[in-house]
């Protein structure tokens, strides 16, 4: 359901790539070292522009390093660590470890049973430390499972549990940012859900899975869904006194987010400019 929130790659400096890949391999680390390694394969881009987003509000001490991995075994990339970036991983991890349990209820996954194992343990002392994301998160997945076995055919409803979800992950402190953080986080999740709903409905149709779009009896204007959405999500997120990083939050706001749905749009002889 991840995978829309990231940046244009075609519309960014050579330093501003340096700097997204640094908060990425951050992440990615911290992944590891709070976890395990098995933990880093659910890291998504998506994380990289909370992290961002909380660096730039905030202005934490960075620590910037260098070292091989895995991934990349011959050279030694860059990446930071910060709390901000150890906060981000901490989500990552309780987020697809919650994800994993679903998919090996639902679907009986066993690669996701396999790293449900291997988070578990790191999972509930992340819950211990964040109480109040972790709680929101458990709810919130549990009722959009409930939702899609009863075949829920309203995606607004849906929508608006994922929304509540990412608000909760947005606010990393209770401060006065807390509310338009909030806010910002439940608008890019009701994106999120919805742009994931509608890509994914013709190979849902297909399979004859679940996607709450294909129960409508008439189709909205999706494009025009969207815009209103991130319109909104992009309301709040003015109103944050953003500084470092924000024209490399920007091209993620306004322009990264569409680049799959433009993408799609030409393959099926859409818009050959992709504007929307």
């Amino acid at each position: 359901m991840f995978g829309y929130i990231t940046a244009n790659l075609t519309e960014l400096s050579q330093p501003e790539k340096d700097r997204y890949g640094e908060i990425y391999c951050g992440i990615c680390r911290a992944m590891g070292k709070e976890a395990s390694q098995l933990s880093r394969l659910g890291l998504r881009y998506d994380m990289a522009f909370l992290a961002l987003t909380l660096l730039s509000l905030y202005e934490p001490r960075e620590d910037r390093r260098a070292g091989r991995c895995l991934t990349h075994p011959l050279r030694a990339r860059p990446y930071t660590r910060s709390e901000v970036i150890t906060y981000t991983a901490d989500m990552n991890i309780a987020l697809a470890y919650y994800k994993c349990l679903d998919d090996w209820q639902d679907d009986k996954k066993h690669t996701a049973r396999l790293l449900a194992n291997a988070m578990k343990p790191y999972a509930a002392q992340i819950e211990t430390r964040y109480p109040r994301q972790c709680g929101t998160l458990k709810r919130c997945l549990e009722a959009l499972n409930a939702l899609e076995a009863e075949k829920c055919t309203n995606p607004d409803i849906p929508a608006g549990l994922f929304g509540e979800l990412m608000g909760e992950l947005f606010v990393w402190k209770e401060d006065i940012w807390a509310d338009t953080l909030r806010e910002m986080g439940v608008s890019l999740g009701r994106f999120i859900y919805l742009m994931d709903a509608v890509m994914d409905a013709p190979e849902d149709q297909k399979k004859g899975s679940y996607n709450p779009t294909l129960l409508l009896e008439t189709q909205p204007d999706w494009e025009q869904v969207f815009s209103l959405t991130m319109a909104r999500c992009t309301a709040f997120y003015e109103k944050l006194p953003l500084v470092q990083d924000k024209a490399l939050l920007d091209n993620i706001l306004y322009s990264g987010v569409w680049v799959q749905y433009r993408q799609k749009h030409r393959k099926e002889g859409g818009s050959q400019d992709g504007s929307l």
